[in-house]
């Protein structure tokens, strides 16, 4: 370029080309030009996703994992996520929030004691934080495992935490007295998932090495491991056990289901239809079926007393959660995709799509009167939808 064109753009002028500028010349049609019209509403339609959700909350600064409802307050709610924190909040209440702090690193798993009274909050820390509801305050914190916790539950009748952790090992408290009652080693790898037997006399617990472990919780004995062909082959993901403490149904990485004898220690049936991962697992309070969804997008609702698919519903994406709607013959899942699906369990009809997070969906939990589903994200946040048409 000549001087004076330097000049120009040194100034902000206006800046000129001649003929030795010019490098090569292309036509182009007009059809070819985009048009910023279509541009704008193509934006628009992308980010018009409906919120079907009654509430949000939106105290966490990080990704949400794990989601409580209180079992005697139909409002409050417990969620914890990637941030360290958890917060109690209550439903329809937004200028109320109270923050469970202490934590060291992801707060991944919350349980309340089936009164109510109190809240566990186990993270991967290591520790559980046992919070009194009525006062607000700490009441404990239970030391122990060497590695992160994987998942925190209470005794059906009393203030016992049993908590499953990464290092391979189970661990028992009372929370009243914040005293140690028991340790339980054995499994090889991460304990993944366990519970009380319903009646409390026992305990399950499943784990990465692909073994389902039953305890007697006074004694600490290890009454039975199940392991080995015809059990799973991967790592155990999930278990419920049925109400009259006698089954122990789990699933796997591998896409199986088995059922287990809790006394023998016996695998009495296997579900197999799921052709990836289980990712959660759930039994029907009116009736002998367990519903599974795993990662190959399926729920399936299962006949137990037949060991066969009742019915299979098909999802856009994994399904991460469930859960039955009290005794209704509906169930929630929360999935990849974001959305949360209620399913009619006899027909396997979707009947309701609730559309509002962003990312996938972590957890879900049912209010104590059943009129509210809470899901947690990975999106940060807590929403909350109405489902008291399907209870």
């Amino acid at each position: 370029m000549n001087n004076s064109t330097s000049d120009d753009e040194d100034q902000g002028g206006e800046v000129f080309l001649d003929e030795n500028d010019i490098v090569h010349e292309f036509t182009v049609d007009d059809e070819d030009l985009p048009d910023a019209a279509d541009d704008a509403g193509s934006d628009s339609e992308s980010t018009e996703e409906p919120d079907d959700s009654m509430h949000i909350f939106t105290g966490h600064t990080g990704e949400l994992y794990t989601v409580s409802c209180s079992p005697t307050d139909a409002a409050l709610v417990a969620t914890g996520g990637g941030d360290d924190k958890g917060f109690l909040w209550k439903i329809g209440h937004g200028d109320w929030a109270f923050e469970l702090q202490g934590h060291k690193d992801s707060v991944s798993s919350l349980a309340f004691s089936r009164d109510g009274q109190l809240l566990a909050c186990g993270g991967f820390d290591g520790l559980i934080q046992v919070w009194d509801i009525s006062s607000g305050n700490l009441k404990c914190t239970l030391e122990g495992p060497g590695a992160g916790i994987e998942w925190v539950r209470w005794h059906p009748r009393g203030h016992l935490v049993l908590a499953g952790s990464e290092d391979s090992t189970v661990w028992l408290w009372n929370a009243d007295k914040s005293a140690y009652l028991n340790m339980f080693s054995g499994h090889g790898s991460s304990v993944t998932c366990g519970d009380f037997t319903p009646d409390g006399r026992t305990i399950c617990t499943g784990s990465d090495d692909a073994s389902l472990r039953i305890w007697n919780p006074k004694s600490g004995e290890n009454i039975h491991v199940v392991s080995g062909y015809p059990y799973h082959t991967e790592g155990l993901t999930c278990l419920t056990i049925s109400s009259d403490s006698t089954l122990a149904l789990t699933g796997s990485r591998d896409g199986s289901v088995h059922v287990v004898n809790i006394t023998t220690g016996k695998v009495v049936s296997s579900l197999r239809a799921h052709s990836d991962s289980i990712e959660c697992i759930g039994l029907a309070v009116s009736s002998p079926w367990v519903a599974t969804g795993g990662m190959d997008k399926k729920l399936i609702v299962w006949d137990l007393q037949h060991s066969s698919p009742r019915c299979t519903c098909e999802h856009e994406d994994g399904v991460a959660c469930l859960s039955w709607l009290g005794a209704s013959r509906y169930l929630a899942t929360g999935c990849v995709d974001g959305k949360v699906r209620i399913w009619d369990s006899l027909s396997g009809d979707c009947v309701r799509t609730f559309s509002g997070h962003s990312d996938a969906i972590q957890s879900i939990s049912m209010s104590a009167n059943g009129e509210f589903l809470v899901s947690v994200s990975l999106d940060g946040t807590a929403r909350v939808f109405e489902i008291a048409e399907f209870r």
